[in-house]
């Protein structure tokens, strides 16, 4: 607070810029107001992956048995503020210490608040997707091949239909996506390929005469989209609303983890993070790092998993917080049992 203040006795110049581009929003049957072309970033609420929101568990697992647990495992949030006045700006930016960030960075100019919005709910289904193919495959746990779409007019369209799912490419069983579309590339237009299909509980073979690639004759086109999902019976849901992003796949992910193997990877504790992550567990970089680490320190956190790409942002901010280095899923659990055990575990700092 006090350095904020110097840097305002220091900052007339500053200031008078961003007065100079206030911008005026008339309202009819309203005063005119004065906004400024700014958002402010603060941070955000955060939430037990391992509890309930709203009544329901945030992570919700069903088809097989869980393991309990204790503790937490939040993950992280930023705060977005905009449409704020000039007044509104500077008391963020002196007394929440928010960050403020030209508009165009959260809203770019050729996109709509809207458009913004769904984008970020888009990111953020994916980025539950990918939690739970991470977890699955941390765990050495099945996963399913899922029809998500098929191409009206393809060879998909006449074999396949939405939901099925795909147990085997010419009769191996190894039918994940990334399967599926090398089986489909190592053929020609014209060539034979055969399905295994699981539908409503039935077993069902397809031979699929495959088309050429409208955008390269050449190469084989089978004309479906295709999803992973958890196999043997399991499902996986998330219940969040009104957040976006995908900076909390990470967090799911563990939490996952948590529930279908033995043991507790807290120990415990309140631990916290953010990362996103891939289907092969590769944790990656997040903006807001500081505010997430604030907001988990303020709920009462005392260990922070962070990409390991946001490390030297994030030691600003290890004050009364452990924040731990991680590129992983599987490194986010050896860093946390490391701490928990008493261990050297990698930090930022």
């Amino acid at each position: 607070m006090n350095r904020r203040l110097r840097t305002i006795s220091f900052g007339a110049i500053p200031l008078l810029l961003l007065t100079g581009l206030v911008t005026f929003d008339h309202i009819p049957g309203t005063s005119v107001s004065l906004t400024v072309p700014y958002a402010a970033e603060g941070p955000g609420p955060t939430f037990n992956t391992l509890g309930e929101y709203d009544g329901k568990q945030v992570v919700d697992i069903q088809g097989t048995e869980l393991d309990p647990t204790t503790g937490n495992l939040n993950m992280t949030t930023v705060s977005v503020r905009s449409n704020m006045t000039l007044m509104q700006a500077m008391g963020r930016w002196l007394f929440n210490k928010d960050t403020l960030v030209p508009i165009e960075q959260v809203f770019p100019q050729d996109q709509t608040e809207e458009q913004v919005t769904q984008a970020n709910q888009e990111a953020f289904s994916t980025s539950e997707a990918s939690a739970t193919i991470a977890a699955m495959n941390y765990l050495h746990l099945p996963v399913s091949t899922k029809v998500a779409q098929t191409v009206d007019g393809s060879p998909a369209a006449d074999a396949l239909q939405e939901g099925d799912l795909i147990t085997a490419i010419d009769g191996d069983s190894k039918a994940t996506p990334a399967q599926v579309v090398e089986a489909v590339q190592s053929k020609k237009p014209g060539d034979e390929i055969t399905l295994g299909v699981e539908r409503d509980g039935q077993q069902l073979e397809e031979k699929v005469t495959l088309a050429s690639n409208p955008h390269d004759d050449k190469t084989a086109f089978l004309g479906a989209s295709m999803e992973a999902v958890p196999g043997g019976g399991i499902s996986v849901d998330y219940n969040l609303e009104d957040v976006g992003g995908p900076s909390a796949g990470m967090m799911f992910s563990l939490a996952v983890i948590d529930k279908l193997s033995p043991g507790e990877l807290t120990g415990g504790k309140f631990v916290a993070g953010t990362g996103t992550v891939d289907d092969e567990g590769t944790v990656g970089p997040i903006g807001g790092i500081t505010h997430k680490i604030q907001a988990a320190r303020d709920a009462g956190a005392e260990v922070f998993l962070a990409p390991a790409d946001n490390c030297a942002e994030a030691a600003s901010e290890a004050k009364g917080i452990t924040i731990l280095k991680v590129s992983t899923v599987s490194d986010a659990i050896d860093q946390l049992t490391k701490y928990n055990n008493g261990e050297d575990a990698a930090t930022c700092s």
